[in-house]
């Protein structure tokens, strides 16, 4: 009977280990998620055209259409996405102080379609 705790103890420990791998990796993507997000709305604000959002999505897709080993493909996909849009020329042209108080002035999850 001893044996059997011990047994269960053991697989718990290692239960409550994977959950807790798994709560840091959901966690990282949230806050990529979150990032996606705030960029995706200073393009709104700036008035990106439907066309070259497509375009960024687009070219998102096609560089993880082949996943990387050992990289979560979600991870992957919105790491990328975020690159591409970090790279769009509308904010590298926009002002940091301008973006940094549009930023602070509205919720920048909030995106309209």
């Amino acid at each position: 009977e001893l044996q059997q705790k011990v047994e269960e103890t053991e697989l718990l420990k290692m239960e409550l280990q994977m959950l807790e791998t798994e709560r840091v990796r959901l966690s990282l993507v949230e806050e990529k998620l979150m990032d996606v997000l705030q960029l995706l709305q200073q393009l709104r604000d700036l008035n990106i055209s439907k066309r070259a959002l497509g375009k960024i999505l687009l070219s998102t897709l096609e560089s993880c259409r082949d996943p990387q080993p050992g990289k979560p493909h979600l991870f992957e996909v919105l790491d990328t996405l975020y690159h591409e849009l970090t790279a769009c020329e509308l904010l590298q042209s926009q002002p940091l102080e301008k973006a940094q108080s549009r930023q602070s002035l509205s919720n920048p999850l909030v995106i309209s379609c």
